[in-house]
């Protein structure tokens, strides 16, 4: 019963030193995978989504100070109509007293 009781722990050491081996084949595994994909990435010329993202937001603000223009290009022509309303002469002032005498 002695010599269950060591083979049993011995078959114990022996598979949690079998799954901390696996484990790091595993971890080695998953380290060689992703290293092949980023290359494989990089070959494919893709973007990372960090990029893209950040590309997203610049074209956003782009936008953004592109409406912000064309409204306050908006106003401005808007004012110019309304001074040049102001500034051009009336019909009544043209044929105005001048070429009654």
């Amino acid at each position: 019963m002695v010599d269950r009781k060591g083979l049993f722990d011995d078959v114990a050491g022996l598979a949690g030193g079998a799954m901390s081996v696996l484990t790091g084949v595993r971890d080695e595994i998953e380290s060689l995978v992703k290293s092949r994909l980023e290359e494989t990435i990089r070959r494919l010329d893709l973007v990372k989504r960090e990029e893209l993202d950040a590309v997203r937001e610049i074209a956003a603000n782009a936008r953004t100070g592109q409406e912000l223009a064309e409204a306050r290009l908006a106003a401005v022509e808007a004012e110019l109509a309304a001074v040049k309303e102001a500034i051009a002469p009336k019909p009544d002032a043209v044929g105005g007293e001048g070429s009654n005498a």
